[in-house]
């Protein structure tokens, strides 16, 4: 409950399990701000007509802010069930496909990209690979686009792992990824770069990091469900995960009036294609 995603180990098997629950996954998951957008074609340049790869789209959430900038987007999906429902919510924009595979075993037929963005999902790609198989399917002067969220919190401010450590550790005492949030104050300082996704290796220039500050409110029982939806509780047993989730709703009910802030720094990290 810590920060950016860590690159895991088992990133195979961990990244099918949002395919386990799509409409989910869908409707719990944060967006990312119109000024993300925005500001992604100031960088690039992106115009009507440039041709973006996005990496792992899931259900189409950013695609859909991409589709609308009006650019030919391929987007390529591993989870069959989640590139479905993506062509379903994608169906109005004529100027985008979704194929499904992995970025590293996706054929890209010699089609060569102007931008190429990942939200939410390059840390599921092997970067032993993936770095050079982002490079190559770029034109020259490509460029990479990182979006992500950054769980926060704010100093004073009722903040939901706070108020249910006590519940995590009874249910799945001693996991590693049960912690505090960090600051917000403290990313904005310290998240420059590419992130904890590794180093490109001289494939791409220098990243430039821009912040957006987002919330999400939600019910115990949206929180709940919102959980459900991440890597971390879905690796859980259902046996352990569901009187987690059950106990955790109901002290959000009880104990925090109902109403609870999923606090995120939206982050923007783009850099550009070099020679290498």
């Amino acid at each position: 409950m810590t920060g950016e995603p860590e690159m895991p180990p088992n990133r195979r098997r961990l990244g099918r399990v949002f395919n386990e629950v799509p409409e989910l996954y869908d409707r719990v998951r944060p967006g990312y701000p119109d000024e993300l957008f925005a500001d992604l074609r100031a960088v690039t340049g992106m115009d009507e007509g440039s041709s973006v790869l996005e990496v792992g789209c899931g259900t189409g959430q950013a695609t859909r802010s991409l589709a609308a900038l009006g650019c030919q987007v391929t987007a390529v999906e591993p989870g069959a069930d989640l590139a479905a429902l993506a062509r379903r919510r994608l169906a109005p924009f004529p100027n985008v496909d979704v194929e499904t595979s992995t970025f590293e075993e996706w054929d890209d037929r010699g089609r060569r990209f102007d931008v190429l963005v990942a939200a939410s999902s390059w840390h599921w790609v092997e970067p032993s690979t993936g770095w050079r198989r982002a490079h190559d399917v770029l034109a020259p002067e490509g460029w990479m686009a990182l979006l992500g969220h950054v769980v926060v919190r704010r100093p004073g401010e009722p903040e939901v792992f706070a108020e249910t450590a006590d519940l995590h550790e009874r249910f799945c005492p001693g996991n590693p990824g049960w912690g505090h949030p960090p600051l917000e104050d403290d990313v904005r300082t310290t998240g420059e770069g590419w992130g904890t996704v590794g180093d490109p290796g001289g494939l791409f220039g220098p990243a430039s990091v821009r912040w957006y500050p987002t919330v999400q409110w939600f019910d115990g029982d949206g929180f709940a469900d919102h959980l459900r939806s991440l890597s971390l509780y879905r690796a859980l047993g259902p046996e352990v995960r569901e009187p987690l989730l059950d106990a955790v709703a109901e002290r959000i009910r009880t104990g925090m009036g109902d109403r609870v802030a999923r606090r995120y720094l939206s982050v923007l990290r783009v850099g550009q294609r070099t020679d290498g």
